[in-house]
This record gives C-alpha cells, sequence and structure tokens, in this order.
C-alpha cells in the first residue's frame, strides 16, 4: 500500500472548488439541468481521469458491490466509476438546491418515519446514524421546512470547512446545528445531553474512521472486514436514548428518506463490551448493504475505504 493510500481520509481535503461548485449552481440556476449536465461531465471526466486514488476506490466499491448484492447485474466497467463520481456531483448540486429550499420536495419518498415520530411523542430526542450515501442535506432541509425535528449535527468541519461555509450563504437562517467534533467521549454526551433531554436529535455518521484513528470495530461490509467507528453507539448509550438510521438514497429521477430504528437501547456491559459494540456496527453495515443494493452508486467514500484501520491520522 501507498502513502497516498494510508492517508487519513480527514487529511485528503477538500477537492471541490467552492468557484466551480457557484459557476455550476449559477449554470442551473438559469437554464436548467440538462445545461448543467452538458458543463459538468467533461470536469467529471477529468477529474476520475486525474486522481487516481478516487478511481481506484470507486473500483473497489463497485466491484464489491456487484460481488455482494448483484446490484449493477454484471461485472463493473470504467464508464461506471464515471457514472459513480457524476451522480456524486450531481448530488452536490441537490444539497445546494436543498438548503436554498430550490429543490421539490413534494418529489421525494419518505419511508419508516413513523418510527421516529413515535419516538418523537415520548419529548426526548435520540441519537440518528448516517452514511455518506446520497443527499443528507435534503433531509436537513425537509427537517427544518417541516420543523420535524431539531438537528444537531456532529461533523469534521476542518474537512468540509468551505462547503459548509456555502451552504450557509445559501440558508443563512437555517435552523440545523453544526457541531465540530474529533472523538465522541464522555465530555461529548455531557454537552448533547441537554439537547436529547430536550427533544432535538444529535446526528452523527457511522462509516468514516475518528480523526484519532481510534474506538473502532472490525464488521464484514460487502463481503471484506472493514473498519467501522463505535461513536455512534457509545453516544446512544451515554446519552440513554434510541439509534435511528437515516438515509437519502436516489430512487427515480427524485429521492427516497429512509429513517429505520437500529436500536431502541444501546446497553454496553463491562464484560461484553466489545462483542456488543460489534454487533451494533455489524447492524448498521448490513442496513447499509440493503440501501446500496437499491441504488448502488450512491456511495460516496472516495478513498480506500476498507484500508481505514491502517491509515496515518491527520497531525
Amino acid at each position: 500500500m501507498t502513502a497516498a493510500a494510508r492517508t487519513h481520509w480527514a487529511a485528503m481535503g477538500e477537492s471541490t472548488f467552492v468557484f466551480g461548485i457557484w459557476l455550476l449552481y449559477g449554470i442551473h440556476r438559469v437554464f436548467g439541468r440538462w445545461p448543467f449536465r452538458l458543463c459538468l461531465y467533461p470536469v467529471v471526466l477529468t477529474h476520475w481521469v486525474l486522481r487516481p486514488v478516487v478511481r481506484a476506490a470507486s473500483a473497489q466499491y463497485l466491484a464489491r458491490i456487484e460481488a455482494a448484492t448483484a446490484a449493477l447485474g454484471r461485472p463493473p466497467r470504467w464508464h461506471d466509476g464515471v457514472r459513480h463520481v457524476a451522480l456524486f456531483a450531481e448530488t452536490m448540486l441537490d444539497k445546494l438546491l436543498a438548503v436554498s429550499g430550490r429543490y421539490p420536495f413534494e418529489r421525494v419518498r419518505t419511508e419508516g418515519r413513523e418510527s421516529l415520530y413515535d419516538h418523537g411523542r415520548s419529548g426526548r430526542g435520540a441519537v440518528i446514524v448516517t452514511a455518506h450515501i446520497g443527499c443528507l442535506e435534503l433531509c436537513r432541509a425537509m427537517a427544518e421546512q417541516r420543523g420535524a425535528a431539531k438537528l444537531n449535527i456532529l461533523v469534521h468541519t476542518r474537512h468540509a470547512a468551505q462547503f459548509n461555509r456555502i451552504l450557509q450563504r445559501l440558508s443563512p437562517t437555517h435552523d440545523v446545528a453544526l457541531i465540530e467534533v474529533s472523538e465522541v467521549h464522555a465530555a461529548t454526551a455531557v454537552l448533547l445531553s441537554a439537547k436529547v433531554d430536550a427533544g432535538e436529535f444529535v446526528v452523527i455518521a457511522g462509516d468514516r474512521v475518528p480523526v484519532t484513528a481510534s474506538q473502532t470495530v472490525d464488521v464484514d461490509f460487502l463481503g471484506h472486514v472493514a473498519a467501522f467507528p463505535v461513536g455512534p453507539y457509545v453516544l446512544a448509550s451515554l446519552l440513554k436514548c434510541p439509534l435511528f438510521l437515516l438515509s437519502c438514497i436516489h430512487e427515480g429521477d427524485s429521492y427516497c428518506v429512509h429513517l429505520e430504528c437500529l436500536a431502541a437501547s444501546v446497553a454496553l456491559p463491562r464484560a461484553t463490551r466489545a462483542a456488543v459494540l460489534r454487533e451494533h456496527a455489524q447492524r448498521y453495515a448490513d442496513a447499509l448493504t440493503r440501501l446500496l443494493a437499491r441504488s448502488p452508486y450512491d456511495w460516496f467514500n472516495f478513498f480506500p475505504f476498507w484500508d481505514q484501520r491502517d491509515v496515518q491520522s491527520p497531525q
């Protein structure tokens, strides 16, 4: 494995140029989706050719999702990698449209929300674990628009600072709190417990190793061993609240927002702590597999995902 491949995902920086995002967003706003795509695909193809890490990560993932689920229906080819990166670029546009209120929310289908609504009647919040699949900003925008839930999102803001500033400019009055963290621990839980007690929800990604490269468990994902962080399950245990999965994948020409309860409660007995954490992480990985089988190009981790156990943490 090369040194570049071992670099932690958080140290890879933002490959998205702010000027380019604004330019493509402006093209879509004036001319619509198809002119946007005409301008987008040469950029995507160039990006795919010049970024070997992205190209290799995409090829590895597509081969493994096909082997595990037959979601593509055939062995992936080079143009599937281009399609994979292109869908990511189009999803970034939809993120901007969602945050600015310009996305047609009525086209979005929602499934499984009853479980979250039922819990919401208790007056307490919960932990929501997400993944880097699909268009999560669409979920944020819909929650804000409908006033259905107050979200507190734990992010590695250092890694996505420029894109977060774009979202802030598009929706300066948004009601979603972004909280920068490097690792979930007891002190973090103390800060968040008041929010859960007030009926708010804490959102955390469950598919990337923490910046400190610690506190992970190995589980099976698409037929291969992968390291997953334990933060979401530790947090749900410390806050004594349920754990829900939230995702938003492509469906037809729009999206499907998916919600499901992964655990009504998370208890971590000292004697079996490691095994229980692994069970929760495996349940999460299995849920991701089912979602990606429905929309295989929606996986947006363009780095050596299965090599996270060997990564070098950023300083």
